[in-house]
């Protein structure tokens, strides 16, 4: 195939890149820092990659590069694991809504529609609960990243109607080398790991690799349409992710983060991690797609 990805040199977009490689896919990347993608993708270890600059929130030349691709993925928007500044809010918010509406709108121009588009979207549209459990068919929430969230899938939503196959993808905390793992490493490195917040929280995570097999698996099979979780079918607390993470590198865990710590880290954002949520991937496991990682323990022994 030929796929366009935007976010490619974002965590999952880097281990998708690398998959996509190894199957002789080519590639056309799109990228906001053009020497950023070139030194993540060097030619001479991609030679069917193309590296194409855009600018996400507008339209441009960039979009004529869709046509003649048989697939798009949209893993594009600025992180959440930062201070939310109101203007951090209002970037967290139109990095996924702006770049999703104009990657549609050069499906819908483009001569050689692509046949299928792959949108990342989170488990943050269910909202935080300690109690609730979630899986594709809940209601959306009411707090920031829900309203993040409707508004992504909205947008992408709209490529329907140019006839190109839509598979959303709800993203959990995603396992792998970096990302939310790599933050919580040190502490437990240094003797002085534990739980964040109550513990009781509820942590629904995923392993990359399977989050790029799902993706796969979206991009090559038709009966992947609408929304699904990707999450692993068995999300933990979190003090049994703290216990399992300190098992794994034979460290204890016995020194909690208080929520004041992270809140005056994260700000608004840090009731993310504080609440957490049990979300469960019902249709994704009805699909038939098979986890290479169900558990905690072999995710993070794997990863550490």
């Amino acid at each position: 195939m030929k796929v366009a990805i935007a976010g490619a040199t974002g965590f999952v977009g880097q281990r998708l890149v690398q998959r996509l490689r190894q199957d002789n896919h080519s590639l056309v990347i799109l990228t906001r820092e053009l020497a950023h993608a070139r030194s993540r993708f060097p030619s001479a270890e991609y030679p069917s990659l193309e590296i194409v600059p855009y600018t996400p929130k507008q339209s441009g030349d960039w979009q004529a590069k869709i046509s003649g691709c048989d697939a798009v993925v949209n893993l594009a928007g600025a992180p959440i694991d930062r201070r939310w500044s109101p203007e951090w809010k209002h970037e967290i918010y139109e990095s996924r809504q702006l770049t999703t509406r104009t990657l549609v709108e050069a499906i819908a121009k483009a001569d050689e529609k692509p046949a299928v588009l792959v949108n990342a979207s989170a488990i943050g549209y269910y909202g935080t609960s300690e109690t609730e459990t979630f899986d594709e068919t809940s209601a959306s929430g009411r707090d920031f990243l829900a309203s993040v969230c409707e508004a992504w899938e909205q947008e992408a939503s709209k490529v329907k109607e140019c006839g190109t196959r839509l598979a959303i993808l709800r993203l959990g905390i995603v396992l792998g080398n970096g990302g939310a793992i790599s933050k919580m490493l040190m502490p437990f490195q240094m003797f002085a790991g534990g739980p964040i917040g109550s513990g009781q929280q509820w942590f629904s995570w995923v392993h990359i690799d399977d989050v790029v097999g799902l993706i796969l698996a979206a991009l090559t099979d038709d009966r992947y349409t609408g929304i699904y979780n990707a999450t692993a079918p068995n999300p933990v607390r979190m003090s049994a992710l703290c216990q399992t993470l300190g098992d794994v590198l034979n460290r204890p865990s016995w020194l909690p983060v208080p929520p004041f710590a992270l809140e005056l880290l994260l700000g608004e954002g840090a009731q993310v991690v504080l609440q957490g949520q049990q979300v469960l991937p019902r249709k994704t496991l009805e699909t038939g797609f098979s986890y290479t990682y169900d558990s905690v323990k072999p995710a993070l022994e794997s990863i550490v």
